[in-house]
């Protein structure tokens, strides 16, 4: 009887011991054969075996190669072990690097646009998203950083991150971010310097995230030692999970984005910036067809429409090219 196991890309990550971005990089060049279930990618059993076979083989090989001594005759290399067509992606894979809900609409736009296209979602901080493009592991990426000492978003991040690189920077949307406090605010928190109260629990974000690196820079602007803030180190992956221990009195304050703050019942937001929310693309030759569509999508009414039905973005410059090299 076959052997109908499937795994999903974070169980490949961990039966090879590699991260989930190497996967999909697996997956994008044809190494590693894979299909899509909904949105989430799957990998049959008998696909991961031929791959894990694959590269013994390729071990075995290089250690013969490079075993043989002087005097003999060496070994000629054996010619390089392709993926089976039959095992090929027919289709252009794209890796959509970051976390808002945004990008999983973004992505199911793409998919209908071409046929050809299969966008993939990998979920990743703002900072650890630019890491993966710099790293050639994701084709689009997401980021909402801000620089405290210029007061401007994403681009001196994205300077000093692709330097030598020819990328486009596209807004997708903006959005009030602030803090999250118990209901009724007992605390009485209305500004970043108010973050220097002496007894306050705070929740933190993982570092690389958007919100962490809003929540060090008002820091160091307004004076205050985050050594200092109780909970500093208690870290969340999402702004979910931070309304949520502050909801349930685990916590009294921590930093995100207002829609978080409306899914979870028994928190209040104190809106304290307007940050902007961009998409990074490499400008490749072989990018440029799916780069006009992905501009096209975010400039289309049918994207706006879905984006207004969720509260709290700001979509009067979305689609719009903020930065070019």
């Amino acid at each position: 009887m076959s052997d109908n196991t499937s795994y999903t890309t974070e169980e490949v990550a961990q039966l090879l011991k590699i991260s989930k971005l190497k996967v999909y990089d697996l997956i994008k060049k044809g190494e590693l054969s894979s299909y899509r279930v909904g949105k989430q990618m799957r990998v049959d059993s008998s696909d991961l075996e031929m791959y894990k076979q694959q590269s013994r083989e390729s071990g075995r090989q290089a250690s013969m190669l490079h075993s043989t001594k002087p005097g003999l005759h060496a070994i000629s290399p054996a010619p390089s072990i392709q993926t089976p067509a039959t095992y090929r992606s027919a289709t252009r894979e794209i890796v959509i690097t970051g976390q808002d809900i945004s990008l999983d609409i973004i992505a199911q736009h793409l998919e209908k646009f071409s046929p050809s296209l299969r966008p993939l979602r990998s979920y990743a901080g703002s900072l650890d998203s630019l890491i993966s493009m710099y790293r050639g592991e994701s084709d689009i990426v997401s980021t909402h950083l801000l620089d405290g000492d210029s007061g401007e978003y994403n681009i001196p991040y994205i300077r000093k991150m692709l330097v030598g690189s020819s990328y486009l920077v596209v807004r997708l949307l903006g959005r009030a971010a602030g803090l999250y406090v118990q209901k009724g605010n007992p605390k009485g928190l209305y500004d970043w310097k108010d973050l220097g109260q002496s007894g306050l629990r705070l929740v933190n974000r993982e570092r690389g995230s958007g919100a962490r690196v809003l929540l060090d820079e008002q820091l160091r602007l307004n004076g205050v030692k985050a050594q200092n803030i109780e909970g500093y180190r208690a870290e969340e992956i999402s702004h979910v999970t931070v309304a949520g221990k502050i909801a349930r009195g685990e916590a009294d304050v921590g930093v995100g984005n207002e829609k978080a703050a409306r899914i979870v019942e028994g928190v209040d937001f104190i809106p304290l910036i307007q940050e902007k929310y961009d998409l990074v693309m490499l400008k490749r030759p072989d990018n440029q067809d799916w780069i006009l569509a992905v501009l096209e999508i975010c400039r289309s009414q049918a994207l706006h429409n879905e984006l207004n039905s969720l509260y709290g973005y700001d979509l009067s410059e979305t689609g719009k090219i903020i930065y070019e090299t």
